[in-house]
């Protein structure tokens, strides 16, 4: 007889899309206007014009790789001030544990790119489609009539749209906008510009219209650290399972008395962008946006019981609610050892910078000796040594900048390719200048093996100076 082979079981369950329903109230009004304003800043900031003189970008913020600058409004970051770049994201990474620390995700819930665009995408879907239960009936639908297939066809060219301008404001940031725009118009632009774009255009498009929560759940790690930032204290969603359970929709039967405050009306997971159930507990999938709250709200206000049933808690208070008795104030939970620590050091890393931009000086130059040879002994006997100072023009306009030896008469100075000690340096470039230190002959700095000396340079427009500390290598006789 012949053996029938069954077809093996999968290993993998298919996902299922989510479609959350639409919800109003506190929570959800703060995410719209924090999406505005996160989406305002993204895609306007590169066209904000900002007035550095005639030598330099106009552009507000700008990343210019190609001459290797940083311009924000007023402040100009030069490849070796990158340690500012480095505060920043370290003040960044600090900012996150903060935060997680004190109200769990709300990183994730509220500003995190992927969740703002899927939320916009999430509403675009609504506006063309229709709301959960017609978005619903639309995904079963399995016959591709006229009206699905231009419903489809709406949402993906308004999603397409969004991504585009998604991927080509993100380029804006690293030339001239306004001269970008023209040239990736009239095809004229640079390949990596629109290789960037398209890349761009595809990530959000993908990641925002039908990624969404799997991104969230198995592509981003933050879910797996950011337990090591909570405890016991962090205030984050939850549900209140001493006041809700036992759970039961019949209010007026038999036994109703004996039932929590939740009807199992299924607000809290029909609104929820993740497709999770908060009364199943703290789950890594949960990113805390806090929709699951104003839904539950407005099904206890329509039934008379207190809001609340779903809220920001911490976990240190279970014992006291179950008990009847207040939770701790919200200021006892944030104002912590833990997110005091994370808050003084992120403070001391924001003034350090601070600090550091306001004391940064106008005037800087680098010297460095060439050893090749170490001394050169000229035909009077006096002795000679070479060295390569940069000079870095940060200003708009060329400025003559003047050298001199600031704590030693003995030494002697002269420019290569100048008749006097000044050098006018280009706007905005750093200058290479070969520099001669001479010791006559017979003088103790010709003598000596080494002597000490320092290099000054003087902007001579300002008055502001800097002088470097280097080493005059004489006979060692």
């Amino acid at each position: 007889m012949a053996e029938t082979h069954q077809p093996a079981p999968s290993l993998y369950e298919a996902r299922e899309p989510i479609f959350p329903r639409r919800v109003s109230g506190t929570f959800r009004n703060l995410k719209w206007w924090l999406m505005g304003l996160m989406l305002g800043i993204y895609y306007i900031t590169p066209w904000i014009r900002w007035d550095r003189g005639p030598e330099l970008p106009d552009q507000a913020v700008l990343l210019d790789l190609a001459n290797r600058r940083f311009f924000f409004f007023f402040i100009e970051i030069w490849p070796h001030e990158f340690y500012f770049v480095a505060g920043l994201l370290v003040m960044a990474g600090l900012g996150l544990f903060l935060f997680t620390s004190a109200l769990g995700r709300v990183w994730c819930g509220y500003a995190c790119p992927q969740t703002v665009w899927t939320d916009l995408f999430i509403l675009v879907e609504r506006w063309i489609e229709g709301d959960r239960n017609a978005r619903l009936r639309l995904h079963r639908q399995k016959k591709m009539d006229a009206r699905k297939l231009r419903l489809r066809i709406t949402k993906w060219v308004a999603w397409f749209l969004i991504a585009l301008a998604t991927g080509g404001a993100w380029i804006f940031y690293f030339t001239d906008a306004p001269t970008l725009m023209v040239n990736l118009v009239t095809g004229n632009a640079h390949p990596v510009a629109y290789t960037t774009m398209l890349v761009l255009t595809a990530t959000t498009f993908a990641f925002g219209g039908f990624a969404r929560e799997q991104i969230c759940i198995y592509a981003c790690p933050w879910p797996r650290i950011q337990a090591a930032m909570m405890d016991e204290d962090t205030l984050t969603v939850g549900y209140r399972d001493w006041r809700g359970e036992p759970r039961g929709k019949h209010r007026k039967g038999a036994g109703a008395e004996n039932l929590g405050d939740c009807i199992d009306c299924h607000a809290c997971v029909n609104v929820c962008p993740m497709g999770i159930d908060i009364r199943d507990g703290q789950q890594l999938a949960c990113i805390t946006c806090a929709l699951c709250i104003d839904a539950c709200d407005d099904v206890m206000e329509k039934i008379g019981k207190p809001r609340g049933l779903i809220d920001y808690l911490a976990l240190s208070d279970e014992t006291r609610e179950r008990a009847g008795e207040t939770p701790r104030p919200v200021w006892k939970h944030v104002f912590r050892p833990r997110v005091i620590l994370y808050t003084a050091l992120w403070s001391l890393v924001g003034v350090g910078l601070l600090v550091a931009l306001v004391l940064r000086p106008d005037v800087e130059m680098t010297v460095a000796p060439v050893r090749n040879p170490t001394f050169v002994v000229l035909s009077d006997g006096s002795i000679r040594n070479t060295y390569d100072v940069r000079l870095r023009n940060k200003h708009g306009e060329e400025r003559p900048y003047a050298l001199s030896i600031a704590d030693n008469d003995g030494l002697a100075i002269t420019l290569e390719g100048e008749d006097d000690l000044i050098v006018d340096v280009p706007a905005n470039e750093t200058y290479l200048q070969r520099v001669y230190v001479t010791a006559p002959s017979g003088s103790p700095e010709a003598q000596a093996e080494r002597t000490g000396f320092e290099l000054r340079l003087e902007d001579t427009t300002t008055g502001h100076s800097a002088t470097k500390d280097t080493v005059f290598n004489g006979r060692d006789n």
